[in-house]
């Protein structure tokens, strides 16, 4: 039982994770990472050793394919084998005011723009320093 005692209070680097990654910052980012994977520490251990989004998205086991322009609406009417789809997140950034949607694809791909991408690639970098800062 005092072995129990002395681990009381410790945070584990998944409970850190988990903590920081439910932050309503990283809403749209933890969207994504759980339209990716369940597995939470698998998203830890991709998150700590990804140096960019399109990185994350690869340990993850997804590709990142850019397009122009996504319309949401329309995607929703895809979703399913049929379509391609799995998963169409919409994620709006008031601060911004910026559309940022990504699209979960069948086929391991991850579909979303130049814009989105380069906001989650900052929204990872900021996850990163918080998750470090922590320490």
């Amino acid at each position: 039982m005092a072995n129990d005692s002395v681990n009381v209070g410790i945070e584990t680097t998944e409970q850190r994770f988990e903590k920081i990654l439910g932050r309503e910052p990283f809403k749209g980012l933890k969207g994504i990472l759980n339209s990716l994977s369940s597995d939470r520490e698998a998203q830890c251990a991709a998150v700590n050793s990804a140096n960019s989004y399109e990185e994350l998205l690869t340990r993850l086991g997804y590709r990142i394919t850019l397009t122009n322009q996504i319309h949401v609406q329309d995607c929703y009417s895809r979703v399913g084998a049929a379509g391609g789809i799995k998963a169409v997140l919409p994620y709006y950034d008031i601060p911004t005011q910026s559309s940022l949607p990504s699209l979960i694809n069948l086929d391991s791909t991850v579909t979303t723009t130049a814009k989105s991408a380069a906001f989650f690639n900052k929204m990872l970098v900021t996850l990163k320093t918080q998750l470090s800062a922590q320490k």
